[in-house]
């Protein structure tokens, strides 16, 4: 099996159940204000990593964090994985300026998701 490598865990999602006190608190933690500030995500960037946060788990409906693998090819490496045993519980779709996104669980359940920008 010929596989497409990634460029590691750079996104991290996390459902939060109050918005406003989740800004404060990782606004504290990382020691800077969001990038991205709106009703619906509130992201972060810090030493290379983004941190988002998603009120009530978004329309995903997460209630743990999701880590993120950037990857070079949206479509090969969820096909990879769930040759492996996998499960895709989103297909690859666009999230907004070019991102795309796509999750799937593997044999316990956990979530995992890959991203591409283009």
């Amino acid at each position: 099996m010929t596989t497409s490598a990634t460029e590691g865990i750079k996104t991290v999602l996390h459902p939060v159940s109050d918005l406003a006190a989740a800004k404060e608190k990782y606004t504290a933690l990382l020691g800077a204000p969001p990038q991205a500030d709106g009703p619906y995500y509130v992201g972060f960037d810090a030493a290379g990593q983004h941190i988002g946060l998603v009120p009530a788990g978004g329309p995903q409906g997460m209630t743990s964090p999701v880590t993120y693998w950037h990857v070079p090819d949206i479509e090969a490496k969820p096909a990879e994985v769930t040759a492996a045993g996998a499960t895709v519980t989103e297909q690859a779709h666009d999230v907004g300026g070019g991102r795309l996104v796509a999750t799937f669980t593997d044999p316990d359940g956990n979530v995992l998701g890959v991203l591409q920008d283009r």
